[in-house]
C-alpha cells in the first residue's frame, strides 16, 4: 500500500472525528436507508475526499434498477456503493446484490456499508463471478489518532482509488 498522504492523514483524522459521533447517533435512532445514504453521501465527501457534486452518483441506474451510490474516478465509474439502514447488519445476500450490479456494469470495485460498517470488494469476472473483500472496517471503532487504523482507510479514498487503477 502506499505512504498515507499527510494532507490525506490529517483529512481523515479529523473528519474521522467529526463523523462517529454522528453515526452513533444516527444509529441510536435507527435511522432508515434514506438517512443512512446522506450521511454516507457525505462521509464520500467530506471522509474520502470525493467531491460529492462531480465524483459521486446517486440512484445510479442499472439495467432497470437502481444501485445507492457510485463513485467515479476521471467521468468513470470507479465502485458502486450498495448501502443499508444503519441499524442493520450488512450481510452475505447484501453482497451478492451489489456484485451483481457490479457484474452488470463492468465496474471492479463494490462498497458494502450501513454507514458504521464499511466492506469494499474486489469483483472477480471469472465463471461464476465472484467477490475479493479486501477491507472490512468499523468506522466508530477506529482511533483517529492511530496511523494504521488511518491507513485502512486510505483504499476508500479517492486518493487510494488512483492508486488502484
Amino acid at each position: 500500500m502506499p505512504t498515507l498522504p499527510k494532507k490525506v492523514s490529517d483529512r481523515l483524522s479529523t473528519s474521522l472525528r467529526r463523523f462517529q459521533p454522528i453515526l452513533a447517533a444516527s444509529k441510536a435512532r435507527d435511522d432508515g436507508e434514506g438517512d443512512t445514504v446522506m450521511i454516507v453521501t457525505d462521509m464520500l465527501a467530506e471522509v474520502f475526499g470525493y467531491d460529492k457534486y462531480a465524483d459521486v452518483t446517486a440512484e445510479y441506474a442499472i439495467r432497470g434498477t437502481y444501485c445507492d451510490l457510485a463513485t467515479k474516478l476521471d467521468g468513470t465509474v470507479q465502485a458502486l456503493v450498495e448501502v443499508k439502514a444503519i441499524g442493520l447488519e450488512v450481510k452475505d445476500q447484501h453482497v451478492k446484490q451489489a456484485v451483481d450490479y457490479a457484474a452488470n456494469q463492468g465496474v471492479d470495485w463494490v462498497v458494502l456499508t450501513n454507514g458504521t460498517h464499511w466492506r469494499i470488494y474486489n469483483v472477480v469476472f471469472g465463471k461464476p463471478i465472484d467477490q475479493e473483500l479486501v477491507i472490512d472496517i468499523e468506522i466508530c471503532s477506529l482511533n483517529p489518532k492511530n496511523a494504521a487504523d488511518l491507513e485502512s482507510l486510505y483504499l476508500f479514498c479517492k486518493e487510494g482509488g488512483r492508486s488502484q487503477s
